[in-house]
C-alpha cells in the first residue's frame, strides 16, 4: 500500500505561481509512475501531468504546456507541480496519483493510489 498526501494549495492571483508537492509513505521501494489529476467544479477529473519512475519522461495536457513543470525526488518520495502563469480556469482540486510502474499513464483508471486532494483557487 502507498499513502499519497498533497499540499501546496491555495488562493492566488491570476499570474501567480505556486507549487504542489504529493509525499508518498508506505511502500514506496517499489518504482511509481506519478501522474497530477484535477477536477474543477462541473467537470470530469482529467490529467494535468504524468512522469515515470525515473523522472527521463513527462506528459502535459496542452492546457498546461509551458506554464507548468513535473518533477520528482525519489530520494525523498515527493513529486512536485510547479505552477507559473495561473489563470482562473486552472482552479481546481488537484490530486496525485501512483502506480507502480516506469511509464507514463493517462487515464484515471490506470493509477491505484490516489491523494485527498488539494484546492487550487485562482482569482482573476
Amino acid at each position: 500500500q502507498v499513502q499519497l498526501v498533497e499540499s501546496g494549495g491555495g488562493l492566488v492571483q491570476a499570474g501567480g505561481s505556486l507549487r504542489l508537492s504529493c509525499a508518498a509513505s508506505g511502500r514506496t521501494s517499489v518504482g511509481y509512475a506519478m501522474g497530477w489529476f484535477r477536477r474543477a467544479p462541473g467537470k470530469e477529473r482529467s490529467l494535468v501531468a504524468a512522469i515515470n519512475w525515473s523522472g527521463s519522461s513527462t506528459y502535459y495536457a496542452d492546457s498546461v504546456k509551458g506554464r507548468f513543470t513535473i518533477s520528482r525526488d525519489n530520494a525523498n518520495n515527493t513529486v512536485y507541480l510547479q505552477m507559473n502563469s495561473l489563470k482562473p480556469e486552472d482552479t481546481a482540486v488537484y490530486y496525485c496519483a501512483s502506480r507502480a510502474a516506469n511509464d507514463i499513464y493517462y487515464y484515471a483508471w490506470q493509477y491505484y493510489y490516489w491523494g485527498q486532494g488539494t484546492q487550487v483557487t485562482v482569482s482573476s
